[in-house]
């Protein structure tokens, strides 16, 4: 799907300078708002938040090539206890961007419009997947006790009666007012 470029995102970078002909690098280094939608509904980048760029942009035969790392901040809540979370991620960053007249094998390929590259969909897409599966406030966080929602971690001794299975109810009170 192709999505049209804003030429007012922090993450789309002029190459104008760099020409079609192989062996010119660009480096790019900075602080950009982080763009909505990045992550999943436990875990994610704050949209606004500050994305730090260390790039570097390759002039290639084939195209414009972006190396470097992006840090990202996270935000989100434990999966077990439901406790808020931050932190820091750091990302690499490789991607191909292919100019116009050339044809990819991948009809995904990142493509150079005009003269500009968009790093938004590569930094989602390499965000996404660098994110914890499932996103813990500690390694041996308790969680949630599954009977009334009491946080484990605030209340390690917590503990309820035993409770009897509904359907052996009956005869545990005849087993007590019954003789051997």
């Amino acid at each position: 799907m192709h999505r049209a470029i804003n030429p007012r995102s922090g993450l789309v970078f002029a190459i104008h300078e760099l020409g079609r002909h192989a062996g010119g690098f660009k480096p790019v280094q900075g602080e950009v708002p982080a763009p909505e939608g990045m992550g999943n509904d436990v875990i994610g980048v704050p949209a606004g938040s500050p994305v730090r760029l260390d790039l570097r942009f390759e002039a290639v035969v084939e195209g414009i090539l972006v190396t470097g790392v992006a840090g990202l901040q996270l935000a989100g809540e434990c999966a077990r206890c439901l406790s808020p979370i931050s932190g820091e991620q750091e990302i690499e960053v490789q991607e191909l961007f292919l100019f116009p007249d050339k044809e990819p094998e991948d009809v995904e390929a990142s493509r150079v419009e005009g003269d500009s590259v968009d790093l938004e969909p590569v930094l989602r897409d390499a965000a996404v997947l660098e994110l914890p599966f499932i996103p813990l406030c500690r390694v041996d966080c308790a969680g949630l006790c599954p009977r009334c929602g009491a946080d484990l971690n605030a209340d390690p001794s917590h503990a309820h009666e035993a409770t009897v299975d509904p359907r052996w109810a009956d005869l545990a009170d005849w087993t007590s007012t019954t003789e051997d």
